[in-house]
């Protein structure tokens, strides 16, 4: 299962070396945070998969990793059978307009997405345990008195 690495500026989807060779990718996935446009959560990451792998590995309802072109563009998918999906559109990204991920840490980043400035890069799932940074307190005007 991929790791999901997430910090102030970018977001890494650190592969293992399986999923590197099956996906034909000789190193993690690097997406800058200004680049997300819309994250998304799924139990069926099939439906995401737009194309034909290139290069790719792709055994229907098993496994579905590398990139896949279509006339949209090139997309990233890890893939694999049974398990819940985050799907990530892109905008402005060099390499690919979607990443297509099977993981079980899904909520997790969308709501570490959602904390915004991490310092360092720490694991999603670690990121959606802590407890988010303290608010500053709201200052509130003072209380007119009421008028006879």
């Amino acid at each position: 299962m991929v790791t999901l690495l997430l910090d102030a500026t970018r977001l890494e989807v650190a592969l293992s070396f399986s999923e590197r060779t099956l996906a034909f990718h000789k190193q993690n996935v690097f997406i800058e945070r200004s680049s997300i446009v819309k994250v998304q959560l799924t139990e069926d990451a099939w439906t995401w998969l737009r194309g034909v792998p290139s290069p790719g590995t792709y055994l229907p309802g098993l496994i579905a990793m590398g990139t896949w072109k279509s006339a949209s563009g090139s997309d990233f998918a890890v893939i694999r059978r049974g398990r819940p999906a985050v799907v990530i559109d892109l905008e402005g990204h060099p390499d690919f307009g979607r990443v297509v991920l099977t993981t079980s840490h899904g909520v997790a980043l969308v709501q570490a997405l959602r904390r915004g400035e991490v310092e360092e890069a720490a694991d999603v799932s670690e990121l959606a345990e802590s407890p988010p940074p303290a608010a500053k307190p709201r200052k509130r005007p003072a209380a007119k008195p009421a008028t006879a």
